[in-house]
């Protein structure tokens, strides 16, 4: 099922985060859309099995902004 969508500029580039935070978690997903030509819409879907999952990760990631992100980012850095 598809849980976002984007037909932004940066689609392509939001839909590969969410994929790797969605990997990240655990939860399986994909990136569909046409990388060659960027605006077009890009999706990421994940098995029906696991979208009740993958929306509520989404959602906890969104609430807590850009900020947990890059101090997420920071702090697996650190560990390498």
């Amino acid at each position: 099922v598809t849980l976002c969508s984007s037909a932004a500029i940066d689609g392509e580039m939001e839909a590969n985060n969410i994929h790797f935070m969605l990997q990240a978690a655990g939860i399986r997903s994909v990136v569909m859309g046409p990388s060659v030509i960027p605006s077009l819409e890009f999706q990421v879907q994940v098995p029906r099995s696991e979208a009740a999952e993958a929306e509520r990760v989404l959602a906890e990631a969104r609430a807590a902004g850009p900020e947990a992100a890059a101090e997420a980012e920071a702090a697996s850095e650190k560990g390498m």
